[in-house]
């Protein structure tokens, strides 16, 4: 049983919020990194899987879907993806970061001190692009938590970029929120667990995180991203109003 798990989630090729998270003493002297994907689809996604690979065992890695989507990109599975940035991104990676992508599970469980069987996924645990929000119903968590065994008592995901907790029959359900693309405010956001479980925000120095990226990256655009992304311009309310009708909240009786 793990004592310290660090949960760093949609990265999204963002290396100077990655090394700023990774310099945190609760990150650097845990037990367990576990990465619930979304991890290379941005402006750094060569830097950003090297830097992970560096670390070792001490990372469990879990696909998300535009870690997906990268790989089907360049394997010809798919001729377009939704965010501008991907397909730049997807063919940036070398085939080394392409075999690690498709070795990666969709979801994994490990035993935390304190809060016992823990499965950790990047959206829900039957798919990797669901949605389900803070105020999603609990019919809603009742259908996506369907097939979870009983003794699954916490759910750690990640897809929405806004970190909550809450509880939805039972379970204790864990969005640490984005380390690279916040929604709703500056930093980058991530969640220790046990025995219990902490949201953490590690402030750094966007202004110089967008220059960095802008000098390091060759995206097309890359200043404006940087500067979108890193600040938190779409706040929570937005993001709310775009995820909220793929909740399936609009079908509800």
């Amino acid at each position: 049983m793990l004592n310290r798990v660090a949960v760093l989630s949609d990265i999204h090729g963002v290396l100077p919020a990655l090394d700023a998270v990774l310099a945190e003493p609760d990150v650097s002297t845990a037990d367990r990194i576990v990465l619930t994907g979304d991890i290379a689809a941005g402006p750094q996604p060569n830097q950003v899987l090297d830097r992970l690979t560096g670390l070792g065992d001490r990372v469990a890695w879990i696909s998300g879907n535009a870690d997906r989507e990268l790989l089907e990109y360049r394997r010809g599975l798919r001729d377009s993806i939704p965010d501008p940035i991907a397909p730049w991104a997807a063919e940036q990676l070398r085939e080394d970061h392409l075999d690690l992508l498709a070795s990666l599970p969709r979801s994994l469980t490990l035993s935390v001190r304190g809060l016992g069987k823990v499965l950790f996924c990047h959206a829900t645990p039957r798919d990797d692009e669901e949605v389900v929000l803070v105020d999603s119903r609990l019919d809603r968590w009742k259908e996506v938590f369907g097939g979870l065994g009983s003794d699954v008592r916490t759910v750690v995901c990640g897809h929405t970029h806004m970190p909550f907790v809450r509880l939805a029959h039972g379970r204790l359900v864990v969005n640490p929120g984005s380390v690279g693309m916040p929604y709703g405010r500056p930093g980058a956001h991530w969640a220790v667990l046990g025995p219990g479980v902490e949201l953490r925000t590690t402030d750094f120095d966007t202004a110089a995180a967008a220059k960095l990226i802008g000098r390091d990256s060759a995206y097309p655009g890359i200043a404006e991203w940087a500067d979108y992304f890193l600040h938190a311009r779409a706040t929570d309310e937005d993001a709310l109003d775009a995820f909220a009708p793929r909740d399936g909240r609009d079908s509800a009786p």
